[in-house]
């Protein structure tokens, strides 16, 4: 049966910066118009995507890792990722200089990815602060630093505060630190910090487009297809990034292409099994194994 005489496969996306290029022909001429046909994309934040493939309200979803220890049955596409093999700018932790990390008597957490909120738990640890309680909130700064010792943010909220760093300082005369949470990872383990994956709904879900998971190859090919066309016109991403993002176009350029990391390589798989299993030992997740043959058909 083909693809077009089945529902679309509904799609759960990211409308941050990192993922753009992933989204390069779901979004561009000459492909958007055919890809139209056979996926209906929604927009939303990382751990919305989760919830929509746990609910089966989505079909394949961009999704943090963290999620596969959580929802049984996701099944990674291989190729794709949104990772970092060193600093990445956008997952920071911001602390003020004369409180230390063992020290923190709280974290105001950004929970739009719960990836680097389990990141952070065990790059805690490793700081000889465990316990140190983290509080959700909104992905404000200065909001974030009234109600708490630090603070996490992801994404474009946390680019834009790196940004920001030499006005708010010149503004408010409080010096901060800014930890990079991928730099860190990667001092801590030497490995890869991995943010997200597409996975796609377990196929016992029932969900609509579950007969389209069937054409599982061309599924893959599209995605990756997508990617690399993507990386192929980064300097028309940033042009398009502009205006949407206070960021000028070298930072965005420099960003997509330098910081960003998207091929899901044997380097990548490596970090996310580290990742599994410290976060099994410190009791962020629990105990979660990678089919890593299966990425790399």
């Amino acid at each position: 049966m083909s693809l077009k005489a089945n529902p679309r496969l509904r799609i759960a996306a990211i409308r941050f910066l990192n993922p753009a290029p992933l989204m390069w022909d779901f979004e561009h001429p000459p492909l958007a118009a055919p890809l139209q046909d056979r996926y209906q994309l929604d927009w939303m934040l990382p751990a919305e995507c989760a919830d929509r493939l746990a609910s089966g309200a989505a079909d394949i979803g961009l999704i943090p890792i963290a999620a596969l220890a959580v929802t049984p049955g996701l099944r990674i596409l291989p190729g794709c990722t949104i990772a970092s093999k060193g600093c990445v700018r956008s997952l920071l932790l911001v602390r003020r200089a004369g409180q230390p990390l063992a020290s923190l008597r709280s974290v105001a957490a950004d929970t739009a990815s719960r990836t680097t909120l389990a990141h952070a738990r065990i790059l805690m640890r490793s700081w000889g602060n465990a316990d140190v309680p983290f509080l959700p909130m909104a992905a404000d700064l200065d909001a974030m630093l009234a109600a708490a010792d630090a603070a996490i943010l992801i994404g474009d909220p946390a680019l834009l505060a790196l940004e920001d760093r030499a006005a708010r300082l010149e503004r408010t005369g409080e010096e901060l630190v800014y930890h990079d949470i991928a730099e860190e990872w990667h001092t801590l383990t030497g490995l890869p910090f991995v943010s997200a994956v597409w996975a796609a709904a377990p196929m016992n879900q029932g969900a609509p487009g579950a007969s389209h998971l069937g054409a599982w190859d061309s599924t893959i090919t599209d995605f990756i297809q997508s990617r690399d066309h993507g990386l192929q016109n980064i300097s028309a991403l940033a042009a398009e990034w502009t205006p949407r993002i206070a960021l000028p176009q070298p930072i965005i350029r420099a960003y997509l292409t330098r910081n960003i990391h998207y091929v899901l390589d044997e380097e990548c798989v490596g970090g996310m099994k580290a990742f599994f299993r410290m976060a099994a030992e410190a009791g962020v997740l629990p105990p979660y194994q990678i089919d890593a043959p299966a990425l790399f058909q």
